[in-house]
């Protein structure tokens, strides 16, 4: 671990609408929200002027509307984002090799190597801001530490726009005051759950026992909390960008599971999922499925099958039947469910399906089976529609007609796609 505040986390500062300001000069300065509209819909992002507000992305559009009566909305440059953010990476990739992308707008680098040449961390990240801001024309907040985890704090305290160096020997001083919500995992419902215990600040929680952490989070979240409220983070900056997993989630609120909507929302996860899959060339064998219960409880169920596999009615008989499992384990009779997930994990080539011989027993979920082959064809026609004509050219009817208005595909496959 490094003992000076040299890994850097950069974060583009409210990225789509940024990007939306800096292409249409008349939303400059103005409270913008990316997506939705004042009758409905789903905010996707908010500029900082639409955030000051309390305008926040997730949020309904007429409820964003009656917060800040002069919000302005736009439908959102999907096409542009990518673009945009790719040479931001450039610049980070200029000054160290060891950049960590770990979203579309976000990276962590380690400049231990670079300081000979740019100087300490305080002037990379100097630099790094004013070169992003002259040749790409966005704002971005640099934070600089001696840890991935602190480094990423920092940069959130120095939004918008901003740099923050925190020194070793400043670092207690520095995290005790702060929010929890500001720790990495901490969601509004974990944060709900640790004010009930009187946990407010990060000091809050350093000064809370590991063990009571532990039983009341359960030993892995616990334990993690803990050690990242005592900065305790040996991660380091990695550089590999091969995917071990491909995955999709979708939050439900509370919503009765009936076969109708475990069908309807596996569908399009797996359409997400398999799609990425076939557009990199990739298959795999294990599928697992998440399914979230009220009061935050999680089951996980995966199958791991005898061949890898890319195909999405595949994937989606094959998620169907897991989470099932997982439902049936409930004592209820009526289960209520708050999100699902699937991923496909032990990932390998799959350019071309080998066709097999038509041995008994069949075995649909087979790649080279009949059915599996006419699957993939199938799969592969449409993603050729859909990269000529848009994803909502062509899909499947279950999907296709249970589709509801929220979040723009095009949306979803940028906060999901393989960096």
């Amino acid at each position: 671990m490094s003992t000076g505040p040299t890994i850097l986390h950069a974060d583009l500062d409210a990225f789509y609408a940024s990007v939306e300001q800096l292409l249409e000069p008349a939303l400059r300065g103005r409270p913008v929200a990316v997506g939705g509209s004042a009758r409905g819909g789903v905010v996707l992002a908010a500029s900082y002027e639409a955030k000051v507000h309390g305008v926040a992305g997730g949020m309904p559009g007429w409820r964003a509307a009656q917060l800040c009566p002069g919000l302005t909305f736009v439908r959102g440059s999907f096409h542009r984002y990518q673009g945009f953010a790719d040479e931001v990476m450039r610049i980070l990739g200029d000054v160290t090799p060891l950049v960590q992308r770990i979203s579309i707008d976000e990276a962590f680098l380690d400049v231990s190597g670079s300081t000979h040449l740019f100087g300490p961390p305080a002037a990379i990240g100097a630099l790094i801001r004013e070169r992003v801001r002259s040749e790409v024309g966005l704002p971005i907040s640099v934070g600089a530490a001696r840890t991935k985890h602190l480094a990423k704090v920092a940069s959130q305290v120095a939004k918008p726009d901003g740099l923050l160096v925190v020194e070793p020997d400043g670092e207690r001083e520095f995290l005790e005051p702060l929010p929890v919500g500001l720790l990495w995992g901490v969601g509004p419902v974990t944060e709900r759950r640790l004010a009930e215990r009187g946990i407010h600040t990060i000091g809050d929680l350093a000064r809370t026992d590991r063990a009571t952490m532990e039983r009341f989070l359960g030993r892995a979240t616990g334990s993690f909390l803990h050690a990242l409220a005592h900065n305790e983070d040996p991660r380091r900056v990695a550089t590999s960008t091969r995917a071990r997993s491909v995955g999709a989630q979708s939050a439900l609120g509370r919503r009765t599971a009936s076969p109708e909507l475990v069908r309807e929302v596996l569908g399009h996860l797996a359409e997400r999922v398999a799609g990425r899959l076939r557009a990199k060339g990739r298959a795999g064998r294990t599928v697992t499925v998440r399914v979230r219960f009220p009061a935050m409880r999680s089951v996980t169920r995966s199958h791991t099958l005898s061949a890898p596999v890319s195909a999405t009615l595949t994937i989606t008989e094959v998620a169907e039947r897991l989470a099932w499992q997982a439902i049936a384990d409930q004592e209820q009779r009526s289960v209520e469910v708050t999100l699902l997930g699937i991923s496909v994990s032990n990932l390998t080539r799959q350019e071309a399906v080998q066709l097999e011989l038509p041995l008994p027993p069949p075995d649909p979920w087979r790649p080279g089976s009949p059915t599996g082959a006419a699957r993939w064809a199938l799969d592969r026609s449409m993603d050729a529609v859909r990269d000529r004509f848009g994803r909502s050219a062509v899909g499947y009817l279950p999907v296709t007609l249970g589709r509801r208005a929220g979040v723009p595909e095009e949306f979803r496959e940028l906060a999901e796609r393989e960096l």
